[in-house]
């Protein structure tokens, strides 16, 4: 695979200190999107496979990828990393926690010293009816900050409904929900557990959970890439 579309991250910074989450141009052709899809029928291609209804996670079914990635989902992680480990590193500064390692490989180290091995990118899959209950991906004691998503469908050609919902849950006022409708190739990265939000009296934590609603017609594929291991 090439280098990655040229990206503005200071945009991508911008949206996720304003509100919360952020949405990119396309940054995978229609094409990787359907080689990237294809990949969920290829049971050797992953360690995992989760049927969300049996956990109540809500309806769909979603597919761990084993070691190693496939190339694309590989060079995405790997690229994607360092522009959010300089966010995450910003935030940690505010809120006076631990920094992150520049590069993809010194973090993995790091997830590997804490007994987190197994890889977490995804691919997720809905038929009609199917949604995702609001979660965090909390995989150990180690977790990245943020993560991304990228639609590998087309809305209202592929599927209709199934929107990428967020909720903001803020200290001592009611949550603040969010719905972003990602295109095809587009990301979509958001924090996995919380992030800093500036009020009247300085900086504060604010909890961030995600889900999908539910899906109307067709089938939606999502690509996950989260960047801390699992134990």
């Amino acid at each position: 695979m090439t280098d990655l579309p040229d990206l503005d991250w200071a945009d991508v910074r911008e949206q996720l200190d304003g509100a919360g989450v952020a949405i990119t141009p396309p940054i995978l052709t229609p094409e990787q999107c359907a080689e990237t899809t294809a990949l969920f029928d290829d049971d050797a291609r992953f360690r995992n496979t989760v049927v969300m209804a049996r956990h109540s996670y809500g309806i769909g079914s979603y597919r761990y990828f084993a070691d190693p990635l496939p190339p694309l989902v590989q060079t995405l992680r790997e690229q994607v990393y360092p522009h959010l480990a300089r966010v995450a590193n910003g935030w940690a500064e505010i809120l006076g926690e631990r920094t992150f390692p520049d590069t993809l490989d010194e973090f993995l180290a790091e997830c590997a010293d804490a007994g987190q091995h197994k890889p977490t990118p995804l691919v997720l899959r809905y038929g009609p009816t199917g949604f995702n209950c609001l979660h965090q991906d909390v995989y150990g004691d180690l977790v990245f900050p943020l993560q991304f998503l990228v639609m590998l469908g087309r809305p209202d050609d592929d599927f209709t409904g199934g929107e990428s919902v967020f909720v903001e849950q803020r200290p001592r006022m009611q949550s603040r929900p969010m719905v972003l409708r990602p295109q095809q190739g587009q990301a979509v990265v958001f924090p996995v557990r919380q992030r800093p939000r500036k009020g009247s009296r300085g900086y504060h934590r604010v909890q961030m959970r995600h889900g999908v609603s539910e899906v109307h017609t067709g089938e939606r594929n999502v690509l996950g890439v989260i960047f801390h291991n699992a134990r």
